[in-house]
């Protein structure tokens, strides 16, 4: 069965960098994302990328601080975080689809059959 396995997570100072990886196992997908839920805050997207093509997406929230990438030799899909902020704490969550998300349903979670356990990501002085 197909696993997205998350790592890179962890506690950084506000303005500091973080890498979040995400691997899958078992399967190929064509879609990827980022989502990220705060305590007490809704699941929220973060950046998205296709496969095929490289295309990306992005929160108005991280546009500019954050990119989404992916490495075909090493099939996995980075999220750099660059500037963070204390309001970039979360647990961030991989998702992904075999298939190719529409551009109109891309942030939208209910699109990605599989997803990560999660990483928890820490901004703080």
């Amino acid at each position: 069965q197909a696993q997205l396995v998350e790592s890179g997570g962890g506690v950084v100072q506000p303005g500091g960098s973080l890498r979040l990886s995400c691997s899958p196992s078992g399967h190929t997908f064509l879609s990827y994302a980022w989502f990220r839920q705060a305590p007490g805050k809704e699941r929220e997207f973060v950046s998205g990328i296709r496969w095929n093509g490289g295309t990306t997406y992005y929160a108005d929230s991280v546009k500019g601080r954050f990119t989404i990438s992916r490495d075909k030799v090493e099939n996995a899909v980075y999220l750099q975080m660059t500037s963070l902020k204390i309001e970039d704490t979360a647990v961030y969550f991989c998702a992904a689809r075999g298939s190719q998300v529409i551009t109109s349903a891309v942030r939208s979670w209910e699109m990605y059959s599989y997803r990560g356990q999660g990483t928890q990501v820490t901004v703080s002085s």
